[in-house]
């Protein structure tokens, strides 16, 4: 594989890999009703299964492995931890009780915490500011193939065989994508030389006060952090919605949300990124405004959708918003790093995703469940409707940072990109200087010999 052909693979197996890891966000809202039955477990505790018991420890051992990514070989953390992530699904179908599916909820957290950040740093290191937002489009598009692939079996699959055989369906193939990446993927730095004046990584609490100084980053941090809280708390409850207020079996709703999810995910997500950079290259302003706007219409298509009583209109305004929505998903990703240093992208992006995953993981469905087991009470079976929809608002808050962070992007990405050329600079003047006092002769017999040293060809 030559040099110039050989990201758009790397880019490829990471779009596998991407696919896998978005599968459980699939299966475990797919099985929350059948879970329910089984082990007589309450509309809180499944939202803290879905949510709190896999956002803290994604989370909180997301920093770590992202500080290990930001210096050490990011092919070692994503072999390792997409093996520890095909396991520990596989064991979700095992579990007898509540607390046995909480623990691998928590393993099942750990392995995915160190593929996300790993392989977004990865991403930026092969491409340019200009072909990032396509590049982000692209891996992206491994959350849609999950979503389609995810959804039509699974819904099949636990209609016809039962929770626990998909989960061990679902979590043995991602062994596959785990050796893919251990025997195909190349670490960039260790086929760099190490320059003569070495940049050290920044501390945790320079990274922290860096990223918090850039008001564009401060902005898309909010907006991340919200959108994760109401849009994980609407995504996980969808099928359960579906299920109680329209009756709809697994099978035919995998159908209909391999349709939405997938496909239209999929056109959404590579739109986004090839309009971003056909029509916006380097001009993340202009991205930015267009998020604000699409996350507007997605707020309203999300809210008609729960006061919609046909089933078909429902899922007509779920697809038309979602397509709209994963247009955000490339640009997004690519303007964060443009806004961040080389050595911190991976820390920035685990910072993103441990407030993110708590906030929203961990509390989006929690919050939704909790919202219905209230409403129960006066709306029975169409509680869970009305706490969904409770949730929409949400869109319109993460528009609002969007729309501010566009106000500073432009002078953000242009101070990063200056600090990266003086560090350039400053590192190439080190190296004259030390190939300067390195041929400079320390006495006679040196410089004799260095004369009539041969050449090397």
């Amino acid at each position: 594989m030559t040099g110039g052909n050989y990201k758009f693979y790397m880019l490829g197996v990471l779009v596998v890999i991407q696919a896998f890891t978005t599968i459980d966000n699939v299966v475990i809202g797919f099985v929350l009703q059948s879970i329910k039955l089984d082990l007589n477990l309450s509309d809180t505790e499944l939202g803290f299964l879905s949510g709190m018991a896999f956002a803290l420890f994604y989370s909180i051992m997301g920093l770590p492995i992202a500080r290990w990514a930001d210096r050490g070989n990011r092919v070692i953390i994503i072999t390792a931890a997409m093996s520890i992530w095909s396991v520990m699904v596989s064991l979700c179908g095992l579990a007898s009780n509540f607390v046995q599916l909480l623990l691998c909820r928590v393993g099942l957290a750990v392995g995915e915490a160190g593929c996300s950040p790993t392989a977004n740093s990865l991403i930026a290191d092969y491409f340019g500011r200009a072909e990032r937002p396509r590049a982000a489009s692209i891996f992206m598009l491994g959350s849609s193939i999950g979503m389609f692939f995810g959804y039509l079996a699974a819904g099949w699959i636990t209609e016809a065989y039962g929770w626990r055989v998909t989960f061990i369906a679902m979590g043995l193939p991602g062994l596959v994508p785990a050796v893919l990446a251990a025997l195909m993927l190349r670490e960039p730095r260790r086929q760099t030389k190490i320059s003569a004046a070495p940049v050290e990584q920044p501390s945790l609490r320079d990274v922290f006060s860096t990223l918090w100084r850039s008001h564009s980053f401060r902005n898309l941090f909010f907006c991340w952090s919200v959108a994760s809280f109401f849009g994980t708390g609407l995504g996980q409850w969808a099928p359960t919605f579906f299920i109680r207020s329209f009756g709809l079996n697994t099978g035919e709703l995998g159908a209909w949300f391999a349709a939405i999810y997938g496909v239209g995910g999929a056109l959404g997500v590579y739109s986004g990124g090839y309009l971003a950079t056909r029509f916006a290259a380097q001009n993340e302003r202009l991205q930015l405004t267009g998020m604000a706007l699409v996350y507007g219409f997605c707020g309203v298509t999300a809210a008609l959708s729960y006061l919609s009583y046909n089933v078909y209109l429902t899922f007509a305004l779920l697809a038309v918003g979602h397509l709209a929505g994963y247009t955000i998903a490339g640009p997004l990703y690519a303007t964060v790093q443009s806004l961040v240093h080389p050595r911190m992208r991976a820390a920035a992006f685990a910072i993103l995703l441990l407030f993110s995953n708590l906030i929203g993981l961990g509390l989006g469905p929690l919050a939704a469940g909790a919202l219905s087991d209230v409403l129960n009470p006066w709306l029975g079976q169409e509680s869970l409707r009305y706490a969904l929809l409770m949730l929409t608002p949400g869109y319109l808050w993460c528009g609002w940072h969007v729309w501010l962070a566009r106000k500073t992007v432009a002078e953000d990405v242009t101070t990063i990109e200056a600090a990266q050329l003086g560090q350039a600079e400053s590192g190439a003047g080190a190296m004259t200087a030390e190939a300067g006092l390195s041929t400079k002769p320390l006495d006679p017999l040196a410089a004799s010999l260095a004369a009539n040293a041969p050449k090397s060809q």
